[in-house]
């Protein structure tokens, strides 16, 4: 009679066969840099795209950074930075110039209605996230083998803090994408042979091209990320002479001629009003104080990153052992002084959110690659080796908070967001029972297949769908379908950026008194009126002698502030 084998048994097969599979396939794609790159803009690609199109604009940076891009378009004037008829005086330039230049590429595509299409204005984002995976290769091969990179690249494309910013209209990954071609010309100077003097003038180039593009993006936070390395690397090696391989004083020279022309434009433009907004009253003020609720204690980011960069965090604690032993090598110092001075100053400063360390992962990204290479990762302590069923957990924890969201808040059945799922789910499963057997790296492999499944299940298969959600795009709806122009349309007190991305710049963000003055105007119009402002908006209503007519109700959840909202649609009585 034939034995079978029991079925943990059967299920650790098919687990450590998969892994070592997808390990081979690793192989061959780092046979060649071509390859290489391939598979990481495919990946890339696979984790970012899905619903970058399909998810409505998020309220409040995203929907201002693209109204305030929109409006240059609108007016011509691509100096000045407006959201409707405020200044918006908190980031430089670069990100609305790219914006714009998208979204005037959309319209000559697909015509005006490219205006209003969010897609287009996350399309910088998605190119700078996968310029930074890219990148991250690039940098990485200073430091290890080719498979070593391409590992760290991936850790980077399956990274989730990485994939949300690849779907917002935002600085954050073209900020990174600028990082990381600095860091990595910064890396080829410091580790290049002690007989090379002046280092290659493209990799100079390169260096001081980011510098300057990341100044445009987000003003100091790209010398910030470059800068303290460097000061670091000075102390520790009691020397700056690895700098001169990057050419500083013609460098410096470039940098300023590609940012000093807007610079000095919108001081005047704003008789200097730009730069107290920004850096005294924005950038001081994150500083020193939480800025809109967002502050936290210090220690907010070492409790975050198990979940902005998952699955990839997994892998690299377990490299963290090896960077301490290895902490006077060169490389590693390299990147210790890259992640650790910039942590630091993000702990202590007041103003917290996931997204300021992001031009820090690529650096645990690459430690964890040279670890895999030096043979670090394939025996790992029990300790360190149950840190793979953080794979599945978090994964069900952000399954199960959007499933439970959507039973509530969803619209539909979204049925093709739940094969992906449990397809994900059983995956990082498989992934952590590959552990034992198969080693780490093969067994994150696994993961990265199961994130990415997640990714399109949530991303394309969930959100979209919550309609609950997504208060401004049923209002934008309502809006177009009248006919109404925006300025004949008035909202109160549900003001979002993104109601004015979708309806139009003119929207009236106003009280209710205006708003049923604007219905006694006659013509075209609408009120959306939120139900606390009923009251107000009925009794000027009455004293105009008119009587409302109610077109719909929306209701739904408003995500900033974390409330119920129910918002009436109201134009006049047609006169008989």
């Amino acid at each position: 009679m034939a034995m079978t084998a029991p079925a943990s048994q059967t299920r650790r097969s098919f687990a450590t066969d998969l892994a070592q599979r997808l390990a081979a396939g690793l192989d061959a794609a780092a046979g060649t840099h071509l390859r290489a790159c391939l598979l990481l803009v495919v990946v890339a690609l696979i984790a970012f795209l899905p619903g970058i199109g399909a998810i409505s604009p998020i309220d409040r940076d995203e929907a201002r950074f693209a109204q305030a891009s929109k409006q240059m378009l609108e007016t011509g004037n691509f100096v000045d930075i407006r959201f409707k008829e405020d200044v918006r005086y908190k980031k430089p330039v670069g990100i609305h110039w790219l914006q714009a230049a998208s979204a005037a590429m959309g319209e000559a595509l697909t015509g005006p209605s490219a205006r209003t299409n969010i897609l287009f204005y996350r399309l910088p984002s998605l190119i700078g996230a996968i310029g930074a995976v890219l990148l991250t290769y690039w940098t990485a091969l200073v430091f290890t083998s080719r498979r070593g990179a391409l590992l760290a690249g991936l850790m980077m494309a399956s990274c989730v803090l990485l994939g949300i910013e690849a779907r917002l209209a935002k600085t954050d990954a073209v900020l990174l994408c600028t990082v990381m071609a600095s860091m990595g010309a910064l890396a080829r100077a410091y580790l290049a042979p002690v007989m090379d003097k002046r280092g290659s003038f493209p990799n100079a180039a390169i260096f001081w091209t980011g510098l300057a593009i990341g100044i445009l993006i987000k003003g100091p936070m790209a010398p910030l990320f470059v800068g303290l390395p460097i000061l670091a690397l000075v102390i520790v090696e009691r020397s700056g002479r690895f700098l001169l391989r990057l050419r500083p004083l013609p460098g410096i020279l470039w940098c300023l001629l590609l940012v000093l022309p807007w610079f000095v434009a919108i001081y005047y433009v704003t008789n200097g009003q730009f730069y107290k907004l920004a850096v005294g009253v924005d950038m001081l003020g994150k500083v020193t104080e939480g800025q809109e609720g967002h502050w936290a204690p210090p220690g907010t980011y070492l409790l975050a990153i198990w979940g902005t960069f998952w699955p990839a965090i997994v892998l690299a604690v377990m490299a963290l052992p090896f960077a301490w032993r290895a902490r006077r090598e060169k490389p590693v110092v390299f990147l210790i002084a890259w992640v650790v001075p910039a942590w630091l100053v993000f702990e202590i400063t007041a103003t917290k959110l996931p997204h300021y360390v992001l031009p820090l992962y690529p650096a645990l990204a690459i430690l964890t690659g040279l670890a895999w290479q030096r043979g670090e990762l394939q025996h790992v302590g029990k300790r360190l080796a149950g840190l793979v069923w953080l794979w599945p957990l978090l994964g069900v924890l952000l399954a199960g908070a959007l499933a439970f969201g959507f039973y509530y808040l969803g619209d539909g059945a979204a049925l093709m967001a739940w094969p992906f799922l449990a397809v994900a789910l059983v995956l990082l499963v498989v992934a952590a029972l590959a552990l034992p057997s198969a080693g780490a790296q093969p067994a994150y492999l696994v993961a990265v297949v199961g994130a990415l499944a997640l990714h399109i299940g949530v991303y394309q298969g969930l959100m979209p769908h919550l309609k609950g959600v997504w208060i401004s795009q049923r209002l934008a709806t309502i809006a177009r379908d009248s006919g109404c122009p925006a300025n004949r349309i008035a909202t109160v007190p549900y003001q979002e950026p993104s109601l004015a991305f979708l309806a139009g710049t003119d929207i009236r963000f106003t009280d209710p008194v205006q708003a049923a003055d604007l219905l006694n105007e006659g013509g075209c119009s609408l009120a959306f009126i939120g139900k606390n402002m009923l009251p107000l908006f009925e009794l000027r209503m009455t004293q105009l002698g008119l009587k409302p007519q109610l077109v719909e109700r929306v209701a739904g959840f408003a995500y900033n502030g974390g409330r119920m909202v129910e918002i009436s649609v109201f134009r006049a009585e047609p006169t008989r």
